[in-house]
C-alpha cells in the first residue's frame, strides 16, 4: 500500500515519516486550499493511497483523548481494522476551522452524525475521488466532545505547519486565566500525538 499521508501540523508529519519513511507527506498548516493544491501536485502519476492522519475532535462523547478513529473506503478501512484492531471505525467530518466549542461539536454531531472532525480528511478524500484513487483516514483524538478550547489554542498553528508561539503566549498575556485550559489541552494533545504515533507504526507493517 503506497501512501500520500495528508496532515495538519509538522508535528504529525515528523511522527508519519517515522513510522512511514516512504510515504509522501503533505502538510496543509490548516489551509483548504493549500492543502488541496499539494496534494493535487503530489498525485500525479501515483498509484496508491491518499491517507489523512493526524490529531482530531471528538464529536462523539464516547471517545476521549488519545482514541483512534478509522474511515475511508472499505477496503482500506478492513487494513486499518486489522492494523489498529482497537481503532474506532466512525465518521470523520470535515471543516475548514477549528471547532472550539462543545456546542459548536455537538451541532455538527446533531447534523452529521460525525464522530470526530479534523481539517484535512475531507479535502483528501474529495482528491482521491477526483483521481479515483483509495482514500482512508487515521485519526488520533485531542479534544473531548465536551471540551471548550481556549483561545491560544486557537493561534497556535502556522500555515506551513509548525508552531505560532508568539501568537499563543501574545494571547495567553491578554487572557491568563485560560492557563488551565491552555494546559489541559496540551496535555491532551500529548495523548494524542502519542496514539498517533502507535497508530502509525501499526500501519506501517501493511505497507506493501
Amino acid at each position: 500500500m503506497r501512501l500520500i499521508a495528508a496532515c495538519g501540523l509538522k508535528r504529525e508529519a515528523r511522527i508519519i515519516a517515522r513510522a512511514c519513511p516512504d510515504a509522501v507527506t503533505v502538510i496543509g498548516g490548516g489551509v483548504a486550499a493549500q492543502l488541496e493544491t499539494r496534494l493535487e501536485l503530489a498525485v500525479e502519476g501515483f498509484a496508491g493511497v491518499i491517507l489523512s492522519c493526524g490529531i482530531a475532535g471528538a464529536l462523539s462523547p464516547e471517545l476521549k483523548p488519545g482514541d483512534v478513529v478509522i474511515d475511508g473506503d472499505e477496503r482500506i478501512v478492513e487494513r486499518l481494522r486489522r492494523a489498529i484492531p482497537d481503532a474506532v471505525r466512525g465518521r470523520i467530518v470535515g471543516g475548514d476551522a477549528i471547532l472550539a466549542s462543545a456546542a459548536a461539536k455537538r451541532a455538527l454531531r446533531d447534523a452529521t452524525g460525525g464522530a470526530a472532525v479534523d481539517m484535512e480528511s475531507h479535502i483528501a478524500a474529495r482528491v482521491a475521488g477526483r483521481r479515483g484513487l483509495a482514500f482512508g483516514a487515521v485519526r488520533a483524538i485531542s479534544d473531548g466532545a465536551e471540551d471548550d478550547l481556549p483561545p491560544a489554542a486557537l493561534v497556535g498553528m502556522r500555515p506551513d505547519g509548525g508552531m505560532a508561539l508568539g501568537a499563543v503566549l501574545a494571547s495567553l498575556a491578554r487572557d491568563p486565566r485560560q492557563l488551565p485550559a491552555l494546559i489541559r489541552t496540551g496535555r491532551q494533545a500529548d495523548r494524542a500525538f502519542a496514539g498517533l504515533k502507535a497508530a502509525m507504526e501499526a500501519v506501517s507493517r501493511i505497507i506493501d
